[in-house]
């Protein structure tokens, strides 16, 4: 039996979770909605405040897909009552980040040209920028998966080098540093 998968769902109050007959969990609460497809072969059901996600057979792709789905309905679960957050930082002389316009980012990270990123509806975004600190990027979203998704493309457009440690990185992540060239032998 999978470790992940028997654990029952802890349903909040103020947050409802529907399945439909097509195998549709639908997660409402108060931070939005989520919707997600599962597939046929698992069975999802709701019995008073918890959600429980069980596989027919121990074939491999039912316990594949056991553990994900029921990991899936629990990050839709706390999105929607909690909510995510991720806070990106800006490392690097002359690096700045802005809000142009509603949910569109203007980023100006030591190329000769700006970046600009629009955003999904679904997440709110912020930006920090005070003297002598790095500048901030945060994002708060009910979806993991699309917060998460966001973050690897702003990462991407400066991923964080280990020999001056410049980039765009998660606040509080440890880059590891590499010495580098040896000064003459």
């Amino acid at each position: 039996m999978s470790r992940i998968g028997k654990l029952p769902i802890a349903i909040p109050a103020g947050v409802t979770v529907a399945v439909s007959a097509d195998n549709v969990v639908t997660v409402k609460g108060p931070k939005g909605e989520l919707t997600q497809a599962v597939d046929p072969l698992i069975k999802v059901t709701v019995e008073g405040a918890e959600c429980h996600v069980t596989r027919p057979n121990d074939e491999k792709e039912s316990r594949s897909k056991h553990g994900l789905y029921r990991a899936l309905i629990n990050n839709m679960v706390v999105g929607v009552s909690e909510g995510y957050k991720k806070v990106l930082e800006l490392v690097g002389v002359g690096y700045r980040v802005e809000l142009a316009q509603p949910n569109v980012l203007n980023f100006s990270l030591g190329y000769t040209h700006p970046i600009y990123l629009g955003l999904p509806k679904e997440i709110k975004v912020e930006t920090k920028s005070e003297r002598n600190q790095n500048p901030l990027v945060i994002l708060e979203s009910a979806d993991k998966q699309l917060i998460g998704q966001v973050c690897a493309k702003i990462r991407s457009f400066r991923k964080p080098e280990p020999y001056k440690g410049k980039g765009i990185r998660f606040q509080g992540e440890v880059v590891r540093r590499k010495a580098g060239k040896s000064a003459g032998k």
